[in-house]
């Protein structure tokens, strides 16, 4: 778990917008089904490191420089040296199906898990997660083209933008959503000068 933590510490860290990242992002609808994905990578470069405190300082495309401090879980610390990269990726996505009738039990599981690169290799570690919930559709108000749903935890109004999905909806169908999360840091050695 707290490999876990150092990973999202970087990774928040350079989620401002002070720093330059590159976004991808994808869309896209089938009848009675949606999904959108997002990628948003960030490198930086190590400009020091304090083997003593494990605080390692890197300094991103803009300039601006965040201090990390590495904890024990963080395998091979020994390798990275000032001037390598470290590239921090953040994937999150979401997608929507719809159940005709229902008849599924309304639930939330969820899903975890996380690696770390292999003794001897440069730093590098995973981690995500995967929540899924079976909602019931206890109202459709085409007024407002609102879909209300209720899930194992709390009710919640959805706004279907798209008129042909809409119509697709009905009181009593069930709508089953994935969202998907992870985090995956990497370090490179330095490009040869």
């Amino acid at each position: 778990m707290n490999r876990l933590l150092w990973i999202l510490a970087l990774a928040v860290s350079f989620a401002g917008g002070a720093v330059a990242q590159q976004t991808t992002a994808v869309a896209g609808t089938a009848p009675g089904q949606g999904g959108v994905a997002q990628l948003t990578e960030v490198t930086a470069t190590i400009t020091a490191i304090d083997a003593s405190t494990r605080e390692v300082t890197l300094k991103g495309p803009q300039g601006n420089e965040v201090v990390v401090t590495a904890g024990p879980e963080v395998k091979n610390f020994d390798k990275m040296k000032v001037g390598d990269a470290v590239t921090v990726q953040y994937l999150s996505a979401l997608s929507l199906e719809l159940a005709k009738g229902g008849g599924r039990e309304v639930t939330r599981t969820e899903q975890a898990g996380a690696t770390a690169a292999p003794k001897g290799a440069l730093p590098a570690g995973a981690v995500g997660r995967q929540v899924t919930v079976v909602a019931d559709v206890i109202d459709v108000n085409p007024a407002t083209q609102t879909v209300t749903l209720r899930g194992p935890k709390r009710t919640v109004d959805v706004v279907v933008a798209d008129p042909n999905q809409f119509k697709r909806v009905a009181k009593g169908d069930q709508v089953l959503a994935t969202y998907t999360e992870a985090v995956a840091i990497s370090v490179a050695p330095a490009a040869p000068k």
